[in-house]
């Protein structure tokens, strides 16, 4: 009889034990090894060589740390049945099961405005339906549609177990220390109240910790402007091949990526054809870089240049700053590139402009609620007493523009 209860050797939280003979069969499942083959940041391991992680490796950490925090509330008297602790294993477990290649980078690049969080619901029904129904509570709690909210806020909220792992884990795998957060001390500290979670004043500096770091992460990694210049040549690089499509210079795509490179799926396509899924639930990072180090050939200059790019690690040059005016640097850099006699119809692809923004904590989203000593409940803006927590509502917002250097032109 085989043995279920493995044990995963987790360079972060050591032993992650896998809690039943369900969730092993599920972690066994084609759909969720396919996680495998996605990294965690896309494009940072151009920056942080560390940074191969993946989304397998994540989505276990985060059952790890739902198991903690529910054996905690029931600790402190909360009754969570055997059943409801299983389905919220499993909603964290699959709750990024729907990323395709590359993470979020090529998010609504493949598919036309269909974010992770729509396809993970409907490969989770998928599961669901082969596993005879088995994660029907599962799918409530991942769409918050379970009457006890508190099990939807660990999965998803501004202080959830999803979170708290990547914090942890892109920390350290890219070596990035203010990252680093104390998950240990907040679950401890986490309690229900009237169905909602809270956590414990004694947890406060903790969580304040949490959002300082969530911050900083998003400026050192998830939005570095080198890994920022790296996913702008690779959205450009699909936005060529499907305009080539569109033309007589249609490029010779393997299966599964030509379906999506030849097609614009939009939501409902996807959802109504089980073959756009079938697809999709073959793809991963290797399609991609597959692709990539063939489009070297190309005899099309914009994808040549492109992939061997990307390969080489030979990256657009970026500006990037809150008080950048790319419009008048957008004109600059393209005369730089007409004066070099560069064909008009490829500038759209060496010159891209753009913003990205980050802010630490919005009070009106899931706003984290701390219990208080004499049982009053505020949210942490009011709670803290650092200025920089209540200054992290406001949404930094900077523009970057990417453009060609002198090293990729004839």
């Amino acid at each position: 009889m085989t043995n279920k209860r493995k044990i995963f050797n987790d360079p972060v939280y050591g032993f992650i034990t896998i809690p039943s003979d369900f969730i092993f069969e599920v972690i066994e499942h084609p759909y969720f090894q396919r996680l495998r083959r996605i990294k965690q940041l896309g494009m940072s391991e151009l920056v942080y060589p560390g940074a191969f992680h993946t989304r397998f490796s994540h989505a276990l950490g985060a059952m790890h740390l739902m198991t903690e925090a529910l054996a905690t509330l029931e600790s402190k008297g909360l009754q969570i049945s055997d059943a409801e602790t299983e389905a919220a294993q499993l909603a964290i477990l699959l709750h990024d099961i729907g990323h395709g290649p590359f993470s979020h980078v090529l998010e609504f690049t493949l598919l036309d405005n269909v974010n992770h969080e729509f396809i993970s619901e409907v490969i989770m029904e998928r599961l669901n339906d082969a596993f005879g129904g088995r994660l029907k509570m599962a799918i409530e709690i991942f769409n918050d549609q379970y009457h006890r909210p508190f099990f939807h806020q660990l999965v998803s909220s501004q202080l959830d177990m999803d979170r708290m792992d990547y914090l942890n884990r892109d920390s350290f795998y890219t070596g990035v220390v203010e990252g680093k957060i104390g998950a240990e001390r907040i679950i401890k500290m986490l309690n229900v109240v009237n169905n909602e979670l809270v956590v414990e004043e004694k947890g406060l500096l903790s969580v304040e910790n949490f959002l300082v770091a969530r911050r900083l992460m998003y400026w050192q990694v998830y939005l570095h402007k080198t890994a920022i210049s790296a996913e702008t040549m690779l959205i450009k690089l699909f936005e060529r091949i499907k305009e080539l499509n569109i033309s007589d210079n249609a490029v010779v795509l393997p299966y599964p990526l030509s379906v999506f490179l030849k097609n614009d799926i939009s939501k409902e396509q996807f959802l109504n054809d089980e073959n756009n899924l079938y697809a999709f639930l073959k793809l991963d990072d290797y399609d991609i870089w597959g692709l990539i180090k063939q489009l070297q050939h190309s005899p099309d200059y914009v994808l040549s240049l492109l992939a061997t790019g990307l390969v080489d690690r030979n990256l657009f040059k970026i500006m990037l700053d809150v008080d950048l005016d790319t419009e008048s640097v957008l004109a600059e850099k393209t005369a730089e590139l007409n004066a070099k006699k560069i064909d008009p119809g490829f500038l759209k692809y060496l010159v891209s402009g753009g913003s990205i923004s980050n802010s630490g904590y919005i009070a009106k989203s899931s706003n984290i609620k701390i219990l208080m000593k004499n049982g009053t409940i505020l949210d942490i803006s009011e709670a803290s007493d650092l200025p920089t927590i209540k200054a992290m509502s406001n949404i930094v917002k900077k523009n970057y523009l990417c453009y060609a250097n002198d090293v990729y032109l004839p």
